[in-house]
């Protein structure tokens, strides 16, 4: 139950997170919001190693460095397939992957669930497809190439996950700060490299630098939840995030609310309860 319930936070997090860069990527290029969100992003991961403690190992370095590899490669695949569209296709896509491959990764360890479970799992997973897709009335059908890069979006987003679950549960925050490290530096280092290209537009620094913050908050929260409940479970409730997003995108923006997102709504509040069962 205690694993459940960070995994809800995680969520939240991470749909407050995505809905705030949203917004600030509306005002410049999206890699200007990530330069202010990323730095802001490993501070308060610093912040969190007095009062949660940190054990370089290892294990800890190398899980911590994948993550960080994986959430740099997520985030330019993401933003490519975005870019290419159409996004209320293939944004389903990417949100099934990246809470499909964590899943098959669990039971594949050995994690079982009981009869709810075996429901409430798949029921979550629709759920993620339902509530990530908007209105396709007259959507273009994606190419193959959109496809695919929507596909190793969603694996790069699911790798992510793996690796931080796989770090010691020992290790306290520091597979969370040599992450965020290393995608910093990643991202930071392509930032100065397309530095013409981003245009001449200033960020939202407050609404960047909160982005960043929750991303931060959401990774702690799912860490703490894998290690004390099933990265299957774990994953999947994680994966809800667009639900966040798209309630404050209605709340704040007055954005519509599609059928098909209410329905998957309410799928997933049935499928949080069938799995609280588990």
């Amino acid at each position: 139950m205690l694993a459940l319930l960070l995994a809800l936070g995680s969520s939240l997090a991470y749909g407050c997170a995505d809905f705030l860069g949203g917004l600030g990527a509306r005002k410049a290029h999206v890699l200007r919001t990530v330069v202010i969100a990323a730095p802001a992003s490993l501070a308060v991961e610093l912040l969190l190693w007095p009062l949660l403690g940190a054990s370089f190992s290892a294990g800890a370095v190398g899980w911590g460095a994948a993550s960080g590899l994986a959430s740099a490669a997520a985030f330019a695949l993401l933003y490519r397939t975005l870019a290419i569209g159409p996004m209320n296709v293939l944004s389903p896509v990417t949100a099934l992957v990246s809470a499909a491959l964590p899943v098959a990764v669990g039971l594949l360890q050995g994690e079982h669930l009981g009869a709810a479970g075996l429901v409430g799992l798949p029921l979550a997973l629709v759920a993620v497809v339902l509530v990530s897709a908007g209105d396709r009335a007259g959507s273009a059908r994606p190419s193959r190439t959109a496809l695919l890069l929507a596909f190793g979006a969603g694996a790069a987003i699911a790798l992510q996950l793996v690796f931080l679950h796989q770090a010691p549960t020992d290790s306290g925050v520091a597979p969370l700060i040599i992450g965020r490290a290393v995608s910093s530096a990643v991202t930071l280092t392509v930032a100065g490299v397309m530095r013409r290209a981003l245009g001449p537009e200033r960020p939202a620094y407050a609404t960047s630098a909160a982005a960043g913050a929750l991303d931060s908050v959401a990774n702690l929260l799912f860490l703490l939840a894998a290690r004390s409940g099933d990265l299957a479970v774990v994953a999947v409730i994680t994966a809800l995030y667009p639900a966040g997003t798209v309630l404050l995108a209605r709340v704040v923006l007055a954005e519509r609310v599609h059928r098909g997102q209410l329905t998957g709504l309410g799928a997933a509040a049935v499928a949080v309860s069938l799995l609280a069962l588990t």
